[in-house]
């Protein structure tokens, strides 16, 4: 959900870190203070986040992480599925949604910044189809679409 909708983003950010924890203790991986921190950063907004904007939130309550432990620290998020990275954004958003399968879609608006993520069933099909049909194996699929979210559009008066 985009976060300047009627959202409780402190109940999306605590459900957040909740499932990480569980998942982590479950699959039996070190979820760090290093971790949690790069996770509470990008889970400030739905707004997706340079590994260097992680850094200097992250500096703003302590010590200045070098680079390398806070992409580190993204490399684990993503490979547990806790984030996110945006492509075309060069950037990282904080997952908040549990995906049963499908494909992951990025809604990125071009005015706010702000991201939301909707899986599709319907699409997985296809896109496999697409692959097979090349002879490609995909091993993951980065689907992002942009134009405005509603709130934009509704103040541009396209709404």
């Amino acid at each position: 959900m985009f976060e300047h909708e009627d959202h409780d983003h402190a109940h999306c950010e605590s459900d957040a870190l909740q499932r990480a924890e569980t998942a982590c203790a479950d699959r039996r991986v070190n979820f760090t203070a290093q971790r949690r921190r790069v996770l509470e950063a990008l889970l400030e907004s739905h707004v997706p986040t340079s590994a260097y904007d992680i850094i200097d939130r992250l500096a703003a309550d302590g010590p200045r992480p070098a680079p390398i432990t806070v992409y580190r620290a993204l490399d684990f998020l993503a490979e547990q599925g806790f984030v996110h990275r945006i492509e075309s954004r060069n950037a990282y958003v904080a997952c908040c949604h549990v995906h049963e399968g499908g494909e992951v879609v990025f809604l990125l608006c071009d005015k706010c910044g702000a991201a939301d993520e909707v899986t599709s069933i319907q699409l997985a099909g296809p896109i496999a189809a697409i692959a097979r049909e090349a002879g490609f194996e995909p091993r993951r699929s980065v689907l992002e679409i942009r134009g405005l979210c509603a709130r934009c559009r509704e103040m541009a008066g396209e709404a």
